[in-house]
């Protein structure tokens, strides 16, 4: 193994155990935050995006079979750094009308961080010619960008709202 060179598999394979790592530290995060927010819409997205990610789990699970690897994750340093934000939030900002928006923006760099892997994920998977791999990434991807803009109109209307109102007394 020792000096063989790194090949585009390789790479698939680390950013697959990456967004693993991620996608099972977010199905941990997600109820935390789902508790400790004070919007019901936002509880409601927060729960429906913890089942989703179960969903998101099994088809990473389902790609690693494919491709004949065991489904392992690697710590993935960008979702610590965002998981541990949105801790810091909920401690900071635990009794503020700003917690939501605080949790909701937190929620949003995540999906984003989700949003650019899966999109490499399937470029490469389609490169590789790993067909059913790149349409199960695909399902999940789109999962992702209908929770973020699901999130944007959350934020538009209620919480930058009730933000501003808080603000303005």
């Amino acid at each position: 193994m020792a000096g063989r060179e790194k090949t585009l598999e390789d790479l698939f394979q680390e950013t697959l155990k990456d967004i693993y790592f991620a996608e099972k530290k977010i199905l941990s995060a997600l109820p935390k935050m789902a508790k400790a927010v004070n919007s019901e819409k936002l509880r409601t997205a927060f729960e429906k995006h913890t089942a989703e990610t179960e969903g998101q789990v099994e088809r990473l699970e389902q790609v690693f079979q494919m491709i004949d690897k065991p489904a392992r994750g690697k710590t993935c340093p960008a979702i610590m750094g965002l998981v541990e934000e949105g801790q810091e939030v909920m401690k900071d900002f635990k009794e503020s009308p700003a917690l939501d928006a605080g949790l909701l923006s937190g929620a949003q760099a995540v999906e984003h961080y989700e949003i650019s892997r899966y999109g490499t994920l399937i470029a490469w998977a389609d490169q590789l010619g790993l067909r059913d791999a790149s349409k199960l990434l695909k399902q999940t991807l789109d999962e992702e960008k209908k929770t973020d803009v699901l999130l944007t109109q959350l934020a538009e209307a209620a919480i930058n709202a009730s933000g501003e109102t808080q603000a303005a007394e």
